[in-house]
């Protein structure tokens, strides 16, 4: 449910906790059994699901998130007689592992109020072969990039088909939220095929580590968004300074093409505080809410970039991306 404020980009909304079921977090472990996280304990539900036909973990999630107000019953009374083991003994798996769609909005932020007016709505496909989850690693190709980047966003789960829905009936269609970081390979050539090369590289959509529930996500508007690269906060903004709020951003994809239960939108970031990654990285993300996703950075060839985010680049007059400093494609000076 939402309330449409004055104009579009202020709606504010929330979401109705259905009565009597209790929020979740869900997530895949070890060899990709289901879970619901319980304080710090995961309990197993995978018998729950075990009739759900499916080919391989993905699937099977997706009909997991399409029969969820059938399932839910009997996945609350399996958490609520279940012993779980510690969350921390366990390897985490992506919650979504093969949606059919990943659509991620582009220039989505007004920057900090530093935009005089929203960037048109846009968006662009990334493949969903990309994904990686919580401890695995992102890996730079051998490819004359200018930097490689990622980008903190807040992900959207479909939860119901969805196809030409409108922003007012849209936050019925919405499953749950994720971590999500948006891998980017800036300064490819040539830039009349920009997107497909900076953003569907493979391990370039890490999410995780668990899926949340709509309903214990009261106003996804009001979400701190947080990224730390090696410990050191580089992102740090909110979901309140969307353009397009997250109604629209249904309502615009699914005029485009249906959307699929396990589908998710990722809604864009803030990209002030974007910064390089490089070999040996360990980053880190926090959507209020949704738990920390933890991820390495490898590359082979060991290049280096300069650390500055874009933000401290603009304060210093410096124009540009991020330059390259050694390795492999860097440019002599």
């Amino acid at each position: 449910m939402h309330n449409r404020g004055p104009r579009d980009n202020k709606l504010v909304f929330t979401h109705n906790k259905p009565k009597g079921n209790t929020a979740m977090k869900l997530l895949h472990f070890n060899d990709f059994r289901l879970g619901v996280l319980k304080g710090d304990q995961v309990i197993d539900v995978t018998p729950v699901i075990a009739n759900i036909p499916h080919s391989g973990p993905g699937d099977r999630m997706n009909s997991v998130i399409a029969n969820f107000a059938d399932l839910r019953p009997r996945i609350e009374a399996a958490v609520a007689a279940g012993s779980g083991v510690p969350v921390g003994s366990v390897r985490i798996r992506p919650p979504v592992p093969k949606p059919t769609n990943i659509e991620c909005m582009a220039v989505n932020y007004m920057e900090d109020g530093t935009l005089k007016e929203p960037a048109a709505i846009n968006a662009f496909h990334k493949s969903p072969g990309c994904i990686i989850g919580h401890g695995d690693t992102m890996v730079l190709p051998d490819f004359p990039a200018s930097v490689f980047e990622g980008e903190a966003e807040l992900g959207l789960v479909i939860g119901k088909p969805t196809s030409r829905v409108s922003a007012d009936n849209a936050m019925d269609h919405v499953f749950g939220y994720i971590n999500f970081i948006d891998g980017s390979a800036r300064g490819v050539v040539p830039p009349t095929n920009v997107f497909y090369q900076m953003k569907s590289r493979a391990t370039f959509a890490p999410i995780g580590p668990y899926l949340v529930t709509a309903d214990e996500v009261p106003d996804p508007q009001k979400l701190q968004i947080k990224l730390w690269v090696n410990g050191q906060l580089k992102q740090n903004f909110n979901s309140d300074d969307m353009a397009h709020k997250i109604p629209r951003c249904i309502e615009w994809v699914s005029h485009i093409h249906d959307l699929e239960p396990g589908d998710i939108i990722a809604t864009g970031t803030n990209h002030r505080g974007l910064s390089s990654f490089q070999d040996g990285d360990e980053v880190e993300l926090e959507c209020e809410g949704m738990g920390r996703l933890k991820i390495n950075v490898r590359d082979e060839l060991k290049r280096t970039w300069s650390r500055e985010t874009r933000l401290e680049r603009t304060e210093k007059g410096l124009e540009g991306l991020t330059p390259q400093l050694t390795g492999k494609y860097a440019k002599a000076v």
